[in-house]
């Protein structure tokens, strides 16, 4: 009898041993071998968890690109029955499988949000460069009515990633996040560097990379889209606020060729008294090929670069200068980064010395790009940059091809392993080099960079992204909606893209007596993209082929100058909501350029390509698709597009620009519309025939929404905000926080800055103006506001004097 008690002792013993060492329990959640698979489960907050997978008994290290928030102590509860191990926080329980490995996540109250596969997770081992690594995957099952949005920007016209395959390999247009977001209430991030191929089934939705030392990504609860993407900014890092005057009217070409031809330019718009911000100097003022990116004026035409800049200054408006990933072998920075083994083998932009197209590869170039993995190699960046650019009095930077151009895909090495294991990280790594150094040297000065590439964390570095070298055509037009909004969904909020297109040659034949500029075809498309573009981030007007100056297209009166210049009017109105709505980034994780699926809930705007939310009060309804001339289509690459020969096949036709047309409208449901135009009040969850004009888009102002427009001025700090109209749109409660600060440095993160809160009480046609909050040197000390009720059965208009105390105005 006491030999089998001491045999049931030993194997109930042994029993509970093996249970045990199924999991352990570490400070961050706990740690799971499931077959020939070890799993790691770490929450980095109640709502916030990463997962770590790799074979069984491979040891590894992993120190995120991406990733700066550090692990916070959250109380779980672990539990096991049977072979499912629970681990729940107040705001998620993650359940696994200690057979499969395989993890599903739910709400406290047991609603399922995500599951991965059974036998999801595959590990294929290969050498890569010398190193061990793998071909990792993992597949997930989500619902069959959820939609997903994000991974960055594709040009694939279209909003809803489902049914989508993508192979994620940063290029010139395609700017790949591997984070996305679903209308269920999670975020996912897929921490990967190298080439992934993202794929969405009917049978399971997958992530796999070509190079990994383990399957790492990070699932967070947000409760919804904005949520979702202010978990993962919390993750990655907060956007900072650009200055005032990135927000106003920029104007650029491929390329200004002399410095006093773009000092002219900004001349040009001040005598026609036509607002504008910025003027961007493109490449190849550094001399030819064999000195690419020496970031010095080596070009004898801009013969006195600092004068240059000063000239641009006393016209109030600021200058970004091209700068790149690469350098030619002449240059200073090229020998010093060879020493210390910093530069790439690849083949990259421009092959040729010669500056002439097609590139001669007899005479190659010999430009190598640099490798921004290594600390060493972007202190050296900086310094010539410092020196060469910086200490001029330059304003911003354009990184172009910050993906980069990679032609050849020779094998390279960067400070961190091979090329392809960190490829898709390349932008994130060059942005936030100069960055971090700007901001060591200066606080004066915020960090404004326009980059061509982005990738998981950027919106921390001060950079707007624009869409890339993208087709000067209707279709392209299209795609940038879509491709702006995908992207702004994976967190990083601010984007742009070339007003008109960058390739445009297709333009440049005579058509209707007229080419580039003059051509009617060029003409309506170049108004349409540019009445778009005053509704993102940054309005940057850029191209090829075909100058974009507003006085390339006629004189004032002319239907065509006169919709350029009502377009950029409206844009410096708005710019007190714009100001604001980046505040609302910076300090809420807020997103500028919303799809409407991410404020309302309707499930006819769930894959809605064409139509968005500016801020949180103006529905945008761009016309993109031509209505007086034909439509042609043109495609073009970067290979192709610097063929200056091209042509299209269009046709005259006859072209009248006052001519009024129309389009068609969806409002969402849930609230009521205004027309921005008319004022009309129109209900939602209907689709409309809207009257167009050539200088006017569809435009609607959200029931509830307080709209403050500022001053009609020709730069954007010209005039105080001492008097503001503020527009109350009735039909539901309301708010809207007015923030000001110096309009650049950084003094706002110290607390210099003030907003005023507006309420508005519908049923009681009250608006509410709260005390002002805050301070900071120059603020108005009083002010004037002109609060106008919108409501179309009657028109209100009331003046008050504002001191910083509350105010209660009855409308």
């Amino acid at each position: 009898m006491r030999s089998l008690k001491h045999t049931l002792a030993l194997i109930l013993f042994f029993t509970t041993t093996t249970q045990a060492q199924n999991y352990q329990r570490t400070p961050l959640g706990a740690k799971v071998q499931a077959g020939s698979t070890d799993v790691e489960i770490q929450f980095f907050d109640p709502s916030t968890v990463r997962v770590l997978k790799s074979p069984a008994g491979k040891t590894f290290k992993k120190e995120s690109l991406s990733v700066i928030k550090k692990p916070q102590a959250t109380k779980l509860a672990i539990s096991r029955k049977a072979d499912i191990l629970s681990l729940k926080s107040n705001s998620l329980t993650v359940n696994v499988d200690l057979k499969s490995g395989a993890i599903a996540y739910s709400s406290p109250a047991g609603q399922a949000l995500l599951a991965e596969k059974e036998e999801g997770a595959s590990f294929v081992p290969f050498d890569d460069a010398g190193s061990q690594a793998y071909t990792v995957t993992q597949s997930f099952r989500l619902d069959k009515d959820e939609a997903i949005y994000g991974l960055g920007q594709q040009q694939r016209g279209k909003l809803s990633l489902r049914g989508a395959k993508i192979n994620m390999v940063q290029g010139n247009t395609d700017d790949f996040v591997p984070f996305l977001v679903s209308t269920r209430g999670y975020g996912l991030f897929w921490d990967n560097y190298s080439p992934t191929l993202f794929e969405d089934k009917e049978e399971n939705t997958s992530f796999k990379s070509d190079i990994g030392d383990c399957i790492d990504y990070y699932f967070m609860l947000g409760g919804s889209l904005d949520g979702s993407i202010a978990r993962m900014r919390s993750l990655t890092g907060q956007a900072p606020m650009f200055p005032l005057w990135t927000f106003g009217f920029w104007q650029s070409k491929e390329r200004y060729k002399t410095q006093d031809e773009l000092v002219g330019v900004v001349r040009k718009y001040r005598e026609l008294g036509v607002p504008l911000d910025g003027i961007i100097q493109d490449w190849q003022y550094w001399g030819n090929n064999y000195q690419w990116n020496a970031m010095e004026f080596l070009n004898p035409d801009f013969y006195d670069p600092k004068k240059m800049i000063s000239d641009i200054h006393q016209m109030n408006a600021r200058m970004a200068i091209s700068i790149w990933a690469s350098f030619g072998p002449k240059t200073k920075q090229y020998r010093e980064l060879e020493k210390i083994n910093a530069l790439y083998n690849f083949s990259t932009w421009p092959e040729s010395g010669v500056e002439k197209w097609p590139p001669n590869k007899d005479y190659p170039s010999g430009v190598r790009v640099y490798d921004p993995f290594n600390p060493a190699a972007r202190e050296i960046y900086w310094k010539y940059l410092n020196k060469g650019i910086f200490s001029l009095g330059m304003d911003a930077w354009w990184m172009d091809s910050t993906e980069p151009d990679n032609f050849d895909n020779k094998p390279s090495h960067t400070y961190l392993g091979s090329y392809q294991k960190v490829r898709n990280a390349f932008p994130l790594m060059s942005v936030g080099g100069v960055y971090d150094n700007q901001r060591a040297v200066s606080s004066d000065k915020r960090v404004f960079i326009l980059t061509r590439s982005a990738f998981a964390g950027q919106q921390r570095y001060g950079a707007n992204t624009w869409s890339g070298d993208v087709n000067s055509s209707w279709q392209t037009l299209r795609n940038q909606i879509p491709a702006g909004l995908n992207f702004s969904l994976s967190a990083i909020p601010y984007w742009n893209s070339d007003i008109g297109g960058f390739f445009a040659g297709s333009y440049n034949q005579t058509w209707n007596d007229g080419s580039g500029p003059q051509n009617p075809a060029f003409r309506e498309l170049y108004v349409r993209w540019l009445q778009f573009a005053a509704f993102t981030p940054m309005m940057r007007s850029h191209g090829t082929d075909v100058p974009r100056e507003i006085y390339q297209f006629g004189k004032k009166g002319e239907p065509i100058y006169d919709a350029i210049e009502k377009s950029i009017h409206l844009r410096y109105s708005l710019l007190p909501y714009i100001y604001s709505a980046a505040w609302d980034i910076t300090s809420s994780q807020s997103t500028m350029m919303r799809a409407l699926v991410m404020d309302f809930n309707d499930k006819k705007v769930i894959n809605m390509n064409h139509e968005y939310m500016f801020g949180k009060s103006i529905l945008v309804a761009p016309v993109v698709n031509a209505q007086y001339t034909p439509e042609t289509l043109v495609k073009s690459t970067a290979e192709t597009g610097w063929n200056k020969n091209a042509n299209s096949s269009s046709k005259a036709v006859p072209v009248n620009f006052t001519e009024p047309k129309s389009t068609t409208v969806y409002l969402p449901r849930g609230t009521a519309w205004y027309d921005f135009w008319t004022n009309e009040k129109i209900a939602g969850g209907q689709e409309i025939e809207k009257r167009t004009t050539i200088d006017e888009i569809p435009l609607y102002i959200k029931a509830g929404s307080i709209l403050p427009t500022g001053p009609q001025v020709q730069f954007a700090t010209e005039k105080k905000w001492d008097h503001l109209e503020i527009r109350v749109y009735p039909g539901a409660n309301g708010e809207f926080s007015l923030y000001e600060d110096e309009n650049d440095n950084y003094n706002y993160e110290k607390g210099a800055f003030s907003t005023i809160l507006f309420k508005w009480d519908d049923k009681g046609k009250t608006l509410t103006i709260g005390a002002r909050k805050g301070s900071f040197p120059g603020m108005l000390a009083t002010r004037r506001f002109t609060i106008v009720y919108m409501g179309n059965d009657r028109k209100v208009s009331r003046e008050v004097t504002y001191d910083g105390k509350m105010r209660k105005v009855s409308l």
